[in-house]
């Protein structure tokens, strides 16, 4: 099941951080438990290998186990049914992802794609309506109060310094969108008590 057979006969010591993560699996899952925790199973692994952990753990909850798996990777997190959100030893959201993208963030978020993207993230966060923004693949991940207000702001922002054919696009925010927005609000909310106490 963890994909072991051509190790089969190495040293767990000579073995590299991904096949020791798989062979760590294969002892966990071996006595077929009802509820496995799995804390961080993919970290270290190649690609591929994190893929077939993925697959495996489909194939247990498929067959009724409960799987328990702490990750930081949140591309990782969508793959989950329920998704609890920790910050600083505290949860602070819980739901399906579709549900956490769509009801645990009261702003909205907007992309933009361009080029020296790193460039233009100054000159948006500039823009009124503009929360915050964040490098994002070739682009920037933007949460805004309303978008309908910010995007012809943004644009407009980004004509003026000379980006050419930029269209800022409204978007359902990511699961990393929505984690950053809600540690975010909890540090503004907590600001000030920091500062009443001293």
């Amino acid at each position: 099941m963890a994909g072991l057979e051509e190790r089969r006969r190495s040293r767990t010591g000579t073995l590299s951080g991904g096949w020791k993560q798989r062979l760590a699996l294969g002892c966990a899952i071996l006595h077929e438990p009802p509820i496995i925790f799995l804390d961080e199973p993919t970290s270290g692994v190649d690609p591929i290998s994190r893929r077939n952990f993925w697959d495996l753990i489909y194939r247990l909850a498929g067959q009724g186990v409960t799987v328990f798996v702490t990750t930081h990777y949140m591309d990782e997190a969508e793959y989950c049914d329920r998704l609890g959100l920790i910050y600083r030893g505290e949860l602070i959201a819980l739901g399906t992802p579709e549900e956490l993208k769509t009801r645990q963030m009261s702003e909205e978020v907007v992309e933009i794609v361009c080029d020296r993207p790193q460039e233009a993230m100054g000159l948006v966060e500039a823009v009124p309506f503009v929360r915050h923004a964040a490098l994002f693949g070739r682009g920037l991940h933007v949460v805004v109060e309303r978008a309908s207000l910010a995007i012809p702001a943004i644009a407009e922002k980004l004509v003026a310094a000379g980006y050419q054919g930029v269209r800022p696009e409204q978007i359902v925010p990511s699961l990393e969108d929505v984690f950053v927005s809600l540690i975010e609000a909890r540090d503004r909310a907590e600001a000030p008590q920091r500062e009443f106490s001293r």
